[in-house]
């Protein structure tokens, strides 16, 4: 079994998002319906949990399909949001129970003194260059063909000092270069093939089903990004507040479990996963059938959300690695 990393983004993380395509009349409200209730399902305790329409997520929408959370007493609702910056302060507030995010906007947000509780893993990079869930792109005539020659460039990124750039930064050190000669731009990663091929950024770190819609559209990927800086990039996680914790420890427990189970069951079947995709999202079947997936697993280990801890620090996020022990039960 692969060393796996301590959970979280983005994937690709927080920021990542794209076109929602909810069904039913809670799709108007940002709401996506779950599990159907069956004879006992008054017992089921309802749970809100924040989500982003992005790839990264799908494991809990199969979990939800295949019962597991009824099965530890949960009736979850999907709550479709932008990204972290909206989950985020929901949970702490308890609009939501639970959340997905970025491993690096917690981080940064338990710095800022919000008690967050990491439960299980979220989207973890497959470690495989030439087939992750997130890449550098540039255009084949633009003199960029590895991470050194980013250097001096622009390059687009979905949110500014966050899990894109750092990773960005890591890999132009590891080539020899500088990485604060790197000018990064924010941009929302459906924007960014266009603009890579129309010359507005010299390349973009971008994540799928972004990342396959730029190669179709003639775009190469000079940098891994995510597999180069660490194999097991813990990138996205599943939280709750620490206040949850303490008030309600058997709801905790019962989604952890559940959010297991749907993990292990998204990595063990891609086809799956692939299909319930078109229950929240709007993907090209093209593209959707050649992208490469997360890869996806329950455990959360100390030692990777301190690796995001390390590059953030190191690349100017923080003034010194922060201590992220306190983000684990």
């Amino acid at each position: 079994m692969r060393r796996l990393v301590s959970s979280a983004a983005a994937a690709c993380a927080a920021a990542l998002v794209l076109a929602a395509c909810a069904s039913g009349s809670s799709a108007q409200n940002g709401s996506t319906p779950t599990a159907q209730e069956g004879e006992g399902s008054g017992a089921l305790t309802p749970v809100s949990v924040g989500v982003i329409p992005i790839v990264d997520v799908a494991p809990i929408y199969l979990g939800v399909e295949q019962g597991f959370f009824e099965e530890e007493g949960l009736d979850v609702t999907l709550e479709l949001a932008q990204g972290g910056a909206a989950i985020v302060p929901a949970v702490m507030s308890g609009q939501y129970q639970f959340g997905f995010s970025n491993t690096t906007s917690l981080i940064l947000a338990s710095e800022q003194g919000l008690g967050i509780t990491i439960l299980t893993a979220g989207a973890i990079s497959t470690g495989e260059v030439g087939a992750d869930f997130g890449g550098v792109v540039a255009m084949p005539d633009s003199g960029i063909a590895t991470a050194a020659d980013l250097a001096g460039k622009t390059v687009a990124v979905n949110t500014l000092k966050n899990i894109g750039d750092t990773t960005v930064r890591a890999v132009v050190d590891q080539a020899g270069a500088d990485p604060d000669s790197v000018t990064f731009v924010e941009m929302g990663f459906p924007d960014m093939p266009a603009a890579v091929a129309g010359g507005q950024v010299d390349a973009a770190w971008i994540v799928e089903p972004h990342l396959t819609r730029a190669i179709q559209a003639g775009a190469q990927v000079v940098s891994w990004n995510f597999a180069e800086s660490d194999p097991d990039l813990l990138v996205g996680v599943y939280f709750t507040s620490q206040q949850r914790v303490a008030d309600d420890p058997e709801m905790v427990a019962a989604f952890t479990a559940a959010m297991r189970k749907s993990l292990d069951y998204g990595q063990s079947n891609p086809d799956a996963i692939r299909a319930v995709l078109d229950t929240y999202t709007e993907i090209d079947p093209a593209v959707k059938e050649a992208m490469s997936l997360p890869h996806w697993a329950p455990d959360a280990e100390a030692g990777a959300i301190q690796r995001l801890a390390d590059l953030g620090a190191r690349y100017g996020m923080f003034d010194s690695p922060p201590d992220t022990s306190k983000l684990l039960p």
